[in-house]
């Protein structure tokens, strides 16, 4: 599969990789549609704290759900988004239920590798229902903090 790769500040390159195989816990999103966010320019002009080089950058994004592990209510071939904050389960934050306070949290696109490919393997628990986005109203998104 291409991934588009912000190799350093300031460049991109097209890179060739293996398309992800399906493991426990986790889902396969053929990306379809990828939104540029502020996230992503800061990591493209250097400015990005806590981010490495080389990295697949993007986190805002829509695609078609192709395989998955432990995902009841999804089906194949469903388009789907994800919550791009993958936590440990483990720590004392994701005990408590503080998925957000992760000691180990990791950020897709930034942390790790993002959506800028022709598929993405993501936590299943992060995957959510595209058709919901596009059922909600706007009034409704724009009440989140």
């Amino acid at each position: 599969m291409k991934k588009l790769v912000c190799t350093t500040s300031g460049k991109f390159e097209y890179a060739h990789a293996e398309k992800p195989e399906l493991t426990e816990g986790n889902a396969i999103i053929k990306i379809k549609r990828i939104g540029v966010c502020g996230t992503d320019l800061h990591a493209f002009e250097g400015t990005q704290p806590y981010f490495e080089y080389p990295r697949v950058l993007g986190h805002e994004l829509a695609g078609e759900l192709v395989d998955f592990d432990s995902a009841p209510g999804f089906r194949k071939g469903e388009a789907v988004t994800f919550i791009p904050y993958f936590h440990c389960g483990g720590c004392i934050a994701c005990r408590s239920d503080k998925l957000n306070c992760c000691t180990g949290i990791e950020v897709c696109g930034v942390h790790i590798d993002g959506g800028m490919a022709e598929y993405l393997s993501v936590p299943s628990y992060a995957l959510v229902h595209g058709a919901v986005c596009l059922m909600m109203p706007w009034h409704w998104w724009s009440r989140w903090p």
